[in-house]
């Protein structure tokens, strides 16, 4: 959806990564999955989860976790994940593979559910969300570090919507993450 052509450029056959890409896991992270558009609902519905987890933590700690999350929610099966209730969410709050906060696992079971009903309005996530760009990828071309907003009109807007149909953890900086990571 958006992507950010600072990051990954080659000069001189030397790799010029961003900022934030300079060890394992967020080298591989960034070269091969960060900005690469994504159409497949189980893996969209992996990143708003992860986004969501990731609020007011560093992207680092969550790819830590991130096999940890798979197993934990099901490998992103929205049909599973939506039928959580209090037990599995209190076996979730003391799984140490996965961020423990209950406000964090009840927001990704109340998205789950959402998630699907946006895939019966629309017939797939991927279309509702790739719908805010025209299913076409946006190119930012900032030049510095400091120009990189933490979040866009866009981003607002993707945000706004999703809590209107009822997501939570899906602000406007963790919807412009969102849009990033997902191409």
């Amino acid at each position: 959806m958006a992507s950010n052509i600072l990051c990954l450029v080659l000069i001189h056959g030397v790799v010029s990564r961003c900022w934030w890409a300079k060890a394992e896991p967020m080298v591989s992270y960034h070269d091969n999955e960060w900005g690469v558009p994504e159409h497949d609902d189980q893996n969209l519905l992996e990143f708003l989860i992860l986004e969501g987890a990731q609020a007011g933590l560093s992207w680092l700690t969550i790819l830590q976790r991130r096999e940890g999350y798979r197993e934990a929610f099901s490998h992103y099966d929205a049909k599973k994940i939506s039928k959580y209730g209090k037990k599995e969410i209190e076996r979730l709050a003391e799984n140490d593979s996965i961020i423990r906060n209950r406000a964090k696992i009840r927001s990704a079971v109340n998205n789950a559910r959402q998630f699907l009903r946006i895939q019966d309005e629309f017939g797939s996530f991927d279309r509702y969300i790739w719908g805010f760009v025209g299913n076409r990828q946006l190119r930012n071309r900032f030049r510095n570090r400091s120009d990189v907003p933490a979040y866009t009109p866009l981003s607002e807007k993707v945000s706004a919507d999703l809590k209107r149909r009822g997501f939570t953890f899906v602000g406007p900086t963790i919807c412009y993450s969102f849009m990033q990571a997902v191409g």
